[in-house]
């Protein structure tokens, strides 16, 4: 099952290039010219896989190994995707320039060639602001929302160049799984109309600049298990100004009425807003996604958490008592930063399986040397980390120095939109 998971989105993405690629493959033509196609017809298979990545259906991501996944993928496709069509009217140049380079610049020039030219143009210059937005993380949410849209508006272009010179097929069937998986996103996850409807039943202040937050299901509630995330947009109350948004929140617990807990740090405009929502509040939750903490074997763990990443252990510790001796390293800047951090001790106290070990770090990146077992007291435990990326990458590091092999460092982070 884990290698089918594994090879799941490799294979997709095979599929969908090798196939425009197969139709379209050249005979007797240059070198220059055939490569110049098959440059071309790849790129669209990419970038249709690309769309079919951003989805974030549960049954979908389950099948592909986690939302996490698929949007690392996402990203790499389309980066992959905008090189290869970035090369392809060069390599089309290349075949005239031997001949004539007036000719082959006439091949590359919008002005010399008409529309399906200037078309395909558009298209990359689309795709280029696209994918540089997915770069600017400190790009607020809403301007990044919309120069991502340029992504898919720069596929359509890019489609209609090709029906421009007169391909239809298999251009036809790409533009209308291209429309499909577009509007899927846009309608039925965007405008949460896929959302099951909550209502805010508490909202309570767990730290500085953190708070936590009960809903409960208006219709059929959403499936979640302890340690999942799911996407929730929050609107308009009597005093609250909603944010209409749809941001991924971790579940810290589950109730018996299947309403859920969200924990909710201040890390950007909406999150900063949704500090002073109120009871009444109706909210749109989508999901849940996530197999972070699914499917544990039975040896003892490491848990690593830092910040907000405390939520999805919170969850699990919520759910019951460990069945395997787990030790919980919490790393917080103050003791007003550490959220849950009482109820952790009480929960440690309770449960012979579970060693807390709740350190402040201060302003200052932590040394997690100072803190991780060494390599004979970490020989046959699972690792699992949760917190900020620049904290994941530093105790990867030093876990794989000592020796801890990848597949038994399980981690989560809060870094993709």
């Amino acid at each position: 099952m884990f290698l089918l998971r594994w090879l799941s989105i490799p294979l997709l993405i095979l599929a969908f290039t090798a196939g425009p690629v197969y139709w379209a493959f050249p005979e007797g033509l240059s070198l220059a010219r055939s490569l110049g196609i098959v440059l071309g017809w790849a790129g669209c298979g990419l970038l249709l896989a690309s769309l079919l990545l951003m989805l974030r259906e549960t049954w979908l991501s389950r099948w592909l190994g986690g939302l996490e996944r698929m949007y690392q993928w996402h990203h790499r496709v389309g980066m992959a995707a905008y090189v290869l069509l970035l090369a392809h009217p060069l390599a089309l140049a290349a075949d005239a320039w031997p001949a004539s380079p007036a000719l082959a610049w006439q091949t590359l020039s919008p002005f010399s060639q008409g529309w399906p030219v200037r078309l395909g143009w558009l298209s990359l210059l689309l795709l280029m602001l696209g994918l540089a937005a997915t770069f600017a993380t400190r790009l607020p949410y809403r301007p990044w929302r919309w120069l991502h849209v340029s992504l898919g508006v720069g596929v359509l272009a890019g489609l209609w160049h090709l029906l421009q010179l007169g391909i239809e097929e298999p251009v036809l069937p790409i533009l209308a799984l291209a429309a499909l998986f577009l509007g899927w996103r846009l309608l039925l996850e965007d405008s949460g109309l896929a959302a099951r409807p909550y209502i805010v039943q508490s909202a309570v202040p767990v730290a500085d600049g953190m708070v936590e937050i009960s809903l409960k299901p208006l219709a059929e509630p959403i499936a979640a298990t302890a340690g999942q995330f799911v996407l929730v947009a929050f609107f308009a109350g009597p005093t609250f100004r909603g944010c209409g948004e749809f941001h991924p929140f971790t579940v810290s617990s589950i109730g018996t009425d299947r309403a859920i807990r969200v924990g909710v740090k201040a890390l950007g405009d909406c999150t900063r807003r949704i500090q002073s929502i109120e009871p009444g509040v109706l909210a749109r939750v989508h999901g849940a996604f996530g197999t972070f903490l699914a499917e544990r074997p039975a040896a003892p763990q490491l848990w690593l958490a830092g910040g907000i990443g405390i939520t999805p252990f919170l969850a699990l510790l919520r759910a019951g008592p460990l069945s395997q001796q787990t030790t919980l390293v919490y790393l917080y800047r103050a003791e007003a930063d550490a959220a849950f951090l009482q109820e952790l001790r009480a929960l440690a106290e309770r449960d012979p399986h579970l060693s807390l070990q709740a350190l402040a770090t201060g302003n200052e990146p932590p040394d997690v040397n100072a803190f991780l077992p060494d390599a004979v007291k970490l020989a046959g435990v699972e690792c699992y980390l949760c917190g900020p990326p620049g904290m994941l990458a530093a105790v990867r590091q030093s876990l794989h120095a000592r020796g801890i092999q990848p597949r038994h460092i399980h981690f989560e982070n809060f870094g993709f939109r």
